[in-house]
């Protein structure tokens, strides 16, 4: 049992580590309300969003990160039930190509990968952002739930076998529900990966027609932002969409997380 002392010091301890990891995003807030060459208080977000032309970027990061999200996770869905409850021919070595793509760095395969959607005209157009990031979600989501489908108890769908349930009605009646945290805590990381996701945009859309709210703040780092105050406005800006998913789902990514390393 644990004595109020080892509660009080766990607590203390907690209350450091909060510390140190919400101090940074509190400095960029309170600096985003500041006056520095900028009119100040809330007034810095509407000056900054103005400024910088967030819109249209951040309209494009949302289309790209629905579309990302959702297409990954149908397939890696599926991908992660059939390795993890089937005997797929030569699935040893699929799995191990999948796994390979979680090692491979963006900045080895961009350059090829730029080459190979020029060929096909995709470059600056909205498949060439999302695609490459639909197959590098594919790799982490099917590993994620591989793992979820083999820890997940074999007499249920023993049960639901024998009650005549196919495959599909296994899948999406059964163990989607069942799955529900670590379906959520997958949708949360692609959606992060994703948002704040760098190079690609910027090489494979370099007119800026389809600039993404990353890119965006770069560029308005760069050309449009003559104080600190702004800067850390257009910051706060583009950051707020992944924080608002993460405080919505938090619940179910916690308990998704927690789930898979008592499984591990």
């Amino acid at each position: 049992m644990i004595s109020r002392v080892e509660r009080g010091a766990n607590y203390v301890l907690l209350l450091v580590f909060a510390t140190f990891a919400l101090w940074p995003v509190g400095t960029i807030v309170v600096a985003a309300l500041g006056s520095d060459g900028a009119p100040g208080g809330l007034a810095n977000f509407a000056a900054a969003w103005e400024t910088g032309r967030f819109g249209s970027s951040m309209l494009t990061s949302v289309a790209v990160s629905a579309f990302v999200v959702v297409v990954a996770g149908v397939f890696s869905l599926m991908a992660g039930y059939a390795f993890g409850t089937m005997t797929v021919p030569g699935g040893t070595v699929l799995f191990a190509l999948f796994l390979l793509g979680l090692t491979v760095p963006t900045e080895v395969i961009v350059v090829p990968l730029y080459f190979d959607l020029r060929t096909f005209g995709l470059t600056n157009t909205f498949w060439a952002i999302a695609l490459p990031q639909v197959a590098q979600s594919l790799a982490f989501g099917t590993f994620w739930m591989r793992a979820y489908f083999r820890s997940s108890p074999t007499s249920i769908v023993e049960a639901a076998r024998l009650d005549g349930a196919g495959t599909w009605r296994i899948l999406w009646r059964i163990l989607v529900p069942a799955g529900r945290p670590a379906i959520v805590t997958m949708i949360v990381l692609t959606f992060m990966w994703t948002w704040n996701e760098f190079l690609i945009p910027l090489v494979m859309a370099s007119n800026g027609q389809l600039r993404t709210a990353p890119l965006g703040l770069a560029f308005f780092q760069g050309q449009y932002s003559s104080g600190f105050a702004l800067l850390a406005a257009g910051a706060v800006i583009v950051a707020l969409p992944v924080v608002v998913v993460y405080l919505f789902l938090q619940r179910h990514f916690l308990r998704g997380m927690l789930d898979g390393a008592v499984r591990e």
